[in-house]
Protein backbone atom coordinates (compact mmCIF):
# COMPACT_ATOMS: atom_id res chain seq x y z
CA UNK A 1 0.00 0.00 0.00
CA UNK A 2 1.21 3.51 -0.80
CA UNK A 3 2.68 5.67 1.93
CA UNK A 4 0.34 8.48 2.93
CA UNK A 5 1.44 11.62 4.76
CA UNK A 6 -1.91 12.74 6.13
CA UNK A 7 -1.43 15.78 8.37
CA UNK A 8 -4.98 17.17 8.26
CA UNK A 9 -8.18 15.12 8.65
CA UNK A 10 -11.40 16.86 7.55
CA UNK A 11 -14.59 15.21 8.81
CA UNK A 12 -18.18 15.94 7.93
CA UNK A 13 -20.36 15.48 11.03
CA UNK A 14 -23.90 14.35 10.26
CA UNK A 15 -23.97 10.99 8.52
CA UNK A 16 -20.18 10.71 8.77
CA UNK A 17 -18.49 11.32 12.13
CA UNK A 18 -21.66 10.91 14.18
CA UNK A 19 -24.15 8.06 14.08
CA UNK A 20 -27.87 8.62 13.56
CA UNK A 21 -28.21 9.50 17.27
CA UNK A 22 -25.64 12.29 16.70
CA UNK A 23 -23.06 10.45 18.86
CA UNK A 24 -19.39 9.61 18.30
CA UNK A 25 -18.91 5.91 19.04
CA UNK A 26 -16.02 4.55 21.16
CA UNK A 27 -14.04 2.98 18.28
CA UNK A 28 -14.20 6.19 16.22
CA UNK A 29 -13.21 8.27 19.25
CA UNK A 30 -10.22 5.97 19.88
CA UNK A 31 -9.10 6.27 16.25
CA UNK A 32 -9.29 10.08 16.42
CA UNK A 33 -7.38 10.11 19.73
CA UNK A 34 -4.62 8.09 18.06
CA UNK A 35 -4.54 10.39 15.01
CA UNK A 36 -4.37 13.48 17.25
CA UNK A 37 -1.54 11.86 19.22
CA UNK A 38 0.34 11.48 15.91
CA UNK A 39 0.04 15.25 15.38
CA UNK A 40 -2.78 15.19 12.85
CA UNK A 41 -4.98 18.31 12.86
CA UNK A 42 -8.68 17.40 12.95
CA UNK A 43 -11.03 19.76 11.09
CA UNK A 44 -14.75 19.38 11.75
CA UNK A 45 -16.17 20.36 8.34
CA UNK A 46 -19.92 20.90 8.46
CA UNK A 47 -22.79 22.86 7.06
CA UNK A 48 -23.77 23.56 10.66
CA UNK A 49 -23.19 27.00 12.18
CA UNK A 50 -20.08 27.41 14.33
CA UNK A 51 -22.18 27.21 17.51
CA UNK A 52 -23.57 23.86 16.33
CA UNK A 53 -20.09 22.37 15.79
CA UNK A 54 -18.43 23.76 18.94
CA UNK A 55 -19.90 21.15 21.35
CA UNK A 56 -18.50 18.33 19.17
CA UNK A 57 -15.07 20.00 19.11
CA UNK A 58 -15.17 20.37 22.90
CA UNK A 59 -16.29 16.75 23.32
CA UNK A 60 -13.23 15.64 21.30
CA UNK A 61 -10.93 17.96 23.28
CA UNK A 62 -9.83 19.80 20.14
CA UNK A 63 -7.65 22.80 20.90
CA UNK A 64 -6.27 21.33 24.12
CA UNK A 65 -2.48 20.86 24.30
CA UNK A 66 -1.37 18.30 21.74
CA UNK A 67 -4.84 18.12 20.13
CA UNK A 68 -4.82 20.51 17.17
CA UNK A 69 -8.20 21.21 15.64
CA UNK A 70 -10.36 23.66 13.73
CA UNK A 71 -14.05 24.15 12.98
CA UNK A 72 -15.05 24.63 9.34
CA UNK A 73 -18.67 25.77 9.58
CA UNK A 74 -21.39 26.98 7.19
CA UNK A 75 -20.07 24.60 4.48
CA UNK A 76 -16.84 26.59 4.34
CA UNK A 77 -18.15 30.07 5.11
CA UNK A 78 -15.90 30.23 8.19
CA UNK A 79 -12.93 28.45 9.74
CA UNK A 80 -12.28 28.95 13.46
CA UNK A 81 -9.19 27.66 15.29
CA UNK A 82 -10.11 25.50 18.31
CA UNK A 83 -7.10 26.79 20.28
CA UNK A 84 -7.11 29.60 22.86
CA UNK A 85 -8.88 32.72 21.61
CA UNK A 86 -10.80 30.80 18.92
CA UNK A 87 -9.31 32.92 16.14
CA UNK A 88 -11.31 33.20 12.94
CA UNK A 89 -8.88 32.00 10.28
CA UNK A 90 -11.16 32.52 7.28
CA UNK A 91 -14.68 33.77 6.60
CA UNK A 92 -16.93 34.87 3.77
CA UNK A 93 -20.30 36.53 4.37
CA UNK A 94 -23.47 36.69 2.29
CA UNK A 95 -23.86 40.10 0.60
CA UNK A 96 -26.16 42.10 2.91
CA UNK A 97 -28.87 42.74 0.24
CA UNK A 98 -29.26 38.98 -0.16
CA UNK A 99 -30.82 38.62 3.31
CA UNK A 100 -34.06 40.50 2.52
CA UNK A 101 -34.07 39.05 -1.01
CA UNK A 102 -33.91 35.48 0.31
CA UNK A 103 -36.55 36.20 2.96
CA UNK A 104 -38.87 37.57 0.26
CA UNK A 105 -38.23 34.52 -1.94
CA UNK A 106 -39.05 32.14 0.94
CA UNK A 107 -42.27 34.05 1.62
CA UNK A 108 -43.30 33.81 -2.06
CA UNK A 109 -42.64 30.08 -2.03
CA UNK A 110 -44.38 29.66 1.35
CA UNK A 111 -41.40 27.86 2.90
CA UNK A 112 -39.41 28.50 6.08
CA UNK A 113 -36.00 30.17 6.09
CA UNK A 114 -33.57 30.36 9.00
CA UNK A 115 -30.25 31.90 9.87
CA UNK A 116 -28.19 32.04 13.06
CA UNK A 117 -27.05 34.33 15.84
CA UNK A 118 -24.73 33.60 18.76
CA UNK A 119 -27.57 32.07 20.79
CA UNK A 120 -29.28 29.84 18.28
CA UNK A 121 -31.36 29.50 15.12
CA UNK A 122 -33.40 32.54 14.12
CA UNK A 123 -36.60 32.20 12.08
CA UNK A 124 -40.12 33.52 11.64
CA UNK A 125 -41.39 29.92 11.66
CA UNK A 126 -39.91 28.01 14.65
CA UNK A 127 -42.84 25.56 14.49
CA UNK A 128 -41.88 24.42 10.97
CA UNK A 129 -41.00 20.68 11.28
CA UNK A 130 -38.16 20.94 8.77
CA UNK A 131 -36.65 23.97 10.54
CA UNK A 132 -36.88 22.03 13.81
CA UNK A 133 -34.61 19.38 12.28
CA UNK A 134 -31.88 22.02 12.08
CA UNK A 135 -32.46 22.76 15.77
CA UNK A 136 -32.23 19.07 16.67
CA UNK A 137 -29.08 18.51 14.61
CA UNK A 138 -27.28 21.49 16.14
CA UNK A 139 -28.74 21.15 19.64
CA UNK A 140 -29.52 24.87 19.45
CA UNK A 141 -32.71 26.67 20.48
CA UNK A 142 -35.18 28.05 17.93
CA UNK A 143 -35.61 31.82 18.29
CA UNK A 144 -38.79 33.33 16.86
CA UNK A 145 -38.63 36.79 15.28
CA UNK A 146 -41.45 38.68 13.59
CA UNK A 147 -39.39 39.98 10.65
CA UNK A 148 -36.20 38.06 9.88
CA UNK A 149 -34.95 40.49 7.23
CA UNK A 150 -35.28 43.41 9.66
CA UNK A 151 -33.76 41.41 12.53
CA UNK A 152 -30.54 40.47 10.71
CA UNK A 153 -28.38 43.60 11.05
CA UNK A 154 -25.12 41.63 11.34
CA UNK A 155 -23.01 39.62 8.85
CA UNK A 156 -24.26 36.08 8.16
CA UNK A 157 -22.34 33.28 6.48
CA UNK A 158 -25.41 31.44 5.22
CA UNK A 159 -29.17 31.16 5.25
CA UNK A 160 -31.07 27.88 5.09
CA UNK A 161 -34.41 27.21 3.40
CA UNK A 162 -36.19 24.28 5.09
CA UNK A 163 -39.03 22.52 3.32
CA UNK A 164 -40.93 19.34 2.60
CA UNK A 165 -38.75 17.15 0.32
CA UNK A 166 -41.58 17.09 -2.25
CA UNK A 167 -41.21 20.86 -2.68
CA UNK A 168 -37.41 20.89 -2.89
CA UNK A 169 -36.85 20.40 -6.66
CA UNK A 170 -39.22 23.18 -7.84
CA UNK A 171 -38.16 25.64 -5.11
CA UNK A 172 -34.46 25.01 -5.80
CA UNK A 173 -35.03 25.47 -9.55
CA UNK A 174 -36.84 28.78 -8.94
CA UNK A 175 -34.09 29.92 -6.56
CA UNK A 176 -31.31 29.08 -9.02
CA UNK A 177 -33.09 31.12 -11.70
CA UNK A 178 -33.72 34.05 -9.33
CA UNK A 179 -30.25 34.28 -7.76
CA UNK A 180 -28.06 33.09 -10.65
CA UNK A 181 -24.64 34.74 -10.46
CA UNK A 182 -25.34 36.39 -7.09
CA UNK A 183 -25.06 33.55 -4.54
CA UNK A 184 -24.76 29.76 -4.58
CA UNK A 185 -27.82 27.65 -3.80
CA UNK A 186 -27.74 23.88 -3.42
CA UNK A 187 -29.44 21.05 -1.57
CA UNK A 188 -27.50 19.57 1.36
CA UNK A 189 -30.26 17.12 2.37
CA UNK A 190 -33.73 16.19 1.09
CA UNK A 191 -35.25 19.04 3.14
CA UNK A 192 -32.56 21.78 3.15
CA UNK A 193 -31.50 24.34 0.54
CA UNK A 194 -28.29 26.14 1.50
CA UNK A 195 -27.80 29.78 0.47
CA UNK A 196 -24.12 30.76 0.67
CA UNK A 197 -21.75 33.33 -0.88
CA UNK A 198 -20.60 32.57 -4.43
CA UNK A 199 -17.78 30.02 -4.46
CA UNK A 200 -18.10 29.00 -0.80
CA UNK A 201 -17.48 25.28 -0.47
CA UNK A 202 -15.56 22.98 1.82
CA UNK A 203 -12.69 22.54 -0.65
CA UNK A 204 -12.00 26.29 -1.00
CA UNK A 205 -11.75 26.93 2.72
CA UNK A 206 -9.69 23.78 3.30
CA UNK A 207 -7.30 25.01 0.59
CA UNK A 208 -6.97 28.32 2.45
CA UNK A 209 -6.30 26.47 5.71
CA UNK A 210 -3.68 24.17 4.16
CA UNK A 211 -1.97 27.21 2.63
CA UNK A 212 -1.76 28.83 6.08
CA UNK A 213 -0.23 25.62 7.43
CA UNK A 214 2.30 25.29 4.61
CA UNK A 215 0.74 21.99 3.50
CA UNK A 216 -0.78 20.69 0.25
CA UNK A 217 -3.87 18.70 -0.66
CA UNK A 218 -1.71 15.56 -0.58
CA UNK A 219 -1.54 16.05 3.22
CA UNK A 220 -5.36 16.08 3.51
CA UNK A 221 -7.82 13.24 4.04
CA UNK A 222 -11.50 14.20 3.85
CA UNK A 223 -14.44 12.00 4.87
CA UNK A 224 -18.08 12.68 4.04
CA UNK A 225 -21.45 11.34 2.91
CA UNK A 226 -23.50 14.23 1.50
CA UNK A 227 -23.60 16.19 -1.73
CA UNK A 228 -21.99 19.17 0.01
CA UNK A 229 -18.97 16.92 0.80
CA UNK A 230 -18.17 16.17 -2.84
CA UNK A 231 -15.86 19.16 -3.31
CA UNK A 232 -13.59 18.29 -0.37
CA UNK A 233 -13.59 14.57 -1.21
CA UNK A 234 -12.57 15.41 -4.79
CA UNK A 235 -9.93 17.90 -3.59
CA UNK A 236 -8.28 15.83 -0.84
CA UNK A 237 -5.22 13.67 -1.41
CA UNK A 238 -7.34 10.87 0.07
CA UNK A 239 -11.07 11.40 -0.41
CA UNK A 240 -13.27 9.00 1.56
CA UNK A 241 -17.00 8.39 1.17
CA UNK A 242 -18.99 6.57 3.83
CA UNK A 243 -20.82 3.36 2.92
CA UNK A 244 -24.05 5.34 3.49
CA UNK A 245 -23.00 8.15 1.10
CA UNK A 246 -25.08 9.11 -1.91
CA UNK A 247 -24.01 7.65 -5.26
CA UNK A 248 -22.47 10.84 -6.73
CA UNK A 249 -20.40 11.24 -3.52
CA UNK A 250 -19.02 7.71 -3.80
CA UNK A 251 -18.13 8.44 -7.42
CA UNK A 252 -15.78 11.25 -6.28
CA UNK A 253 -14.02 9.17 -3.61
CA UNK A 254 -10.65 7.43 -3.65
CA UNK A 255 -12.00 5.00 -1.05
CA UNK A 256 -15.50 3.98 0.05
CA UNK A 257 -15.71 2.51 3.55
CA UNK A 258 -17.29 -0.90 4.03
CA UNK A 259 -18.97 0.43 7.19
CA UNK A 260 -21.55 3.22 7.45
CA UNK A 261 -21.73 6.09 9.96
CA UNK A 262 -23.51 3.84 12.46
CA UNK A 263 -20.71 1.25 12.32
CA UNK A 264 -17.49 3.31 12.60
CA UNK A 265 -16.86 4.12 8.94
CA UNK A 266 -14.60 7.02 9.99
CA UNK A 267 -12.59 4.73 12.26
CA UNK A 268 -12.12 2.32 9.35
CA UNK A 269 -10.68 5.09 7.16
CA UNK A 270 -8.46 6.57 9.91
CA UNK A 271 -7.06 3.14 10.80
CA UNK A 272 -6.34 2.38 7.14
CA UNK A 273 -4.77 5.64 5.96
CA UNK A 274 -3.42 7.38 9.10
CA UNK A 275 -2.69 4.75 11.73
Amino acid sequence: MANYDIRVLALDLDGTLTNDNKEITPRTRAALDAALAKGVTVVLASGRPTAGVTPVAQDLGLGQPGRAGAILSYNGGAIVDCGPGHRVLWHQDLPAPMVPALCAFAKEQNVAIVTYNQEGIVTERPEDPWAQREGFTNKLPMIKVEDLAAYVNYPVNKMLITLDPVRLPPVLKAGLERFNGQIDLYSSSPFFIEAVPLGVAKDHSLAALLDRMGLTRENLMACGDGMNDRSMIRYAGVGVAMANAEGPVKAEADYVTTADNNHDGVAEAVERFIL
